[in-house]
């Protein structure tokens, strides 16, 4: 289930604690519910607020070494596992625990 919310910007789809928000969902599909559901995997193993915390730990880390905002985000652990394997439907079946650690160190320019 997506949340419409008109504070949400168009364009984008937020997972918060595991449900879904947006302001037009009609452009969502499945690789991207599938992405989020990467992300709500990430959340739950942490906990929920740890995963928000180190996901703005990253993003703070790569801002500084890349000096833009749009090549932090994509170079965030949790993000470079979600865009992987977005588009693979069973991957979350064969997920191991705390998969994303493996996108820490090997990131992109």
């Amino acid at each position: 289930m997506i949340i419409k919310s008109k504070l949400i910007p168009k364009g984008i789809c937020l997972n918060l604690f595991g449900t879904f928000w947006a302001r037009d969902p009609s452009w969502i599909d499945r690789y991207v519910i599938n992405h989020e559901r990467i992300h709500t995997a990430q959340q739950r193993e942490l906990l929920f607020v740890p995963f928000y915390i180190l996901y703005l730990i990253e993003w703070t880390f790569r801002f500084a070494q890349y000096r833009n905002w749009k090549q932090a985000y994509y170079n965030i652990s949790f993000e470079r596992e979600a865009y992987t394997h977005g588009n693979d439907l069973i991957y979350l079946k064969n997920r191991g625990l705390y998969s994303w650690m493996r996108f820490l160190k090997n990131h992109t320019t």
